[in-house]
């Protein structure tokens, strides 16, 4: 088990050492935080485009992160060598991948529980569609400047990572501010009596989702490097958004080749309608706690899967040949 977190904590360390990691972040940040600002196109729907938005911008930016972290950390290591060497101490091959996709993993929660937090400031700024609370957006972009600082002044001085130091700055700023907003007067509703708090269940699930993604994106680095890797990922993210359509047309078809194939698909792609509940959030409707549990089941039992899937790739992998030049 000593060796199980350690690989799973240098992997989680090692994704956030990477700068593109933290401008994904920075940049997922930045456009959540946008959106109310864009309220003036709509009428009366500014609490949806920027539940819309943000959500799809987390998902998306979830997705490329997940590809970047599993290629670093698993094709990479292939390439240079370090996998043979772990295998050579008594680290066998499912304590590898398994703590590659525990530390993977982390990496995203991380990612998602920023993106989800600034979703709820940007839901708090987004009052009114013609007043925005300027000042807290503000003070939001200024957090996200102060943290991109602060890591510029840690790697000066102490020669640390400036985007590791960045994205923990991040961890603290942020929440804080998500925290002291809510728990204001009347914080956690905006000016035309919208409840914050609705939203939560709905961004639990990205967490699923993205972790999901991320998974599968570790199955995947063991066979292909990142280009090819996040290829195949987003096809996969592509077709499970179908998942709905493949059901109907394996009812719906006469031919039965047809139909069969459509239902494998909808069997063995991942749904992702059963996370994305935005369009429930629009209508108004309460997502009821028992939805929150069968979508945890259902995100832990493909979690599973997947995990399964992995090892079975990287079990008969073979990684002496790519340390050859």
């Amino acid at each position: 088990m000593l060796n199980f977190y350690q690989i799973a904590r240098n992997t989680f360390r090692e994704c956030l050492r990477e700068p593109i990691f933290f401008i994904l972040l920075a940049t997922a940040l930045v456009l959540i935080g946008l959106f109310p600002s864009m309220s003036l196109f709509v009428f009366r729907e500014q609490i949806k485009l920027v539940v819309d938005s943000a959500m799809a911008t987390t998902l998306v930016f979830g997705l490329i992160a997940a590809v970047l972290c599993a290629s670093h950390t698993v094709s990479r290591e292939m390439r240079n060598g370090t996998v043979l060497l772990l295998m050579s101490k008594p680290v066998y091959r499912w304590v590898f991948i398994m703590s590659k996709i525990v530390g993977v993993s982390a990496a995203l929660v991380l990612f998602v529980f920023l993106c989800n937090c600034a979703t709820l400031i940007s839901l708090k700024i987004a009052k009114d569609q013609f007043w925005l609370d300027f000042a807290l957006m503000y003070i939001y972009f200024g957090l996200i400047a102060a943290s991109a600082i602060v890591g510029g002044l840690r790697n000066f001085v102490a020669k640390a990572s400036f985007a590791s130091n960045s994205i923990f700055s991040l961890l603290i700023l942020i929440p804080v501010l998500t925290l002291v907003y809510i728990l204001m007067p009347e914080g956690t509703h905006t000016d035309d009596g919208y409840n914050i708090l609705r939203v939560i269940p709905a961004l639990i699930l990205i967490f699923y989702s993205v972790c999901i993604m991320g998974v599968i994106t570790v199955a995947l680095s063991t066979r292909f490097d990142m280009v090819p890797n996040l290829t195949l990922s987003a096809a996969i993210f592509f077709l499970g958004l179908l998942s709905g359509y493949f059901l109907n047309l394996g009812i719906e078809q006469d031919n039965v080749f047809i139909s069969g194939i459509a239902k494998v698909l909808y069997g063995i792609l991942p749904n992702w309608q059963f996370f994305w509940l935005a369009d429930a959030l629009a209508a108004n409707k309460v997502i009821p706690v028992s939805y929150i549990c069968w979508a945890t089941a259902y995100a832990l039992f493909y979690i599973m899967l997947c995990s399964l899937w992995a090892l079975a790739l990287f079990q008969n992998r073979e990684m002496a040949k790519d340390t050859v030049n």
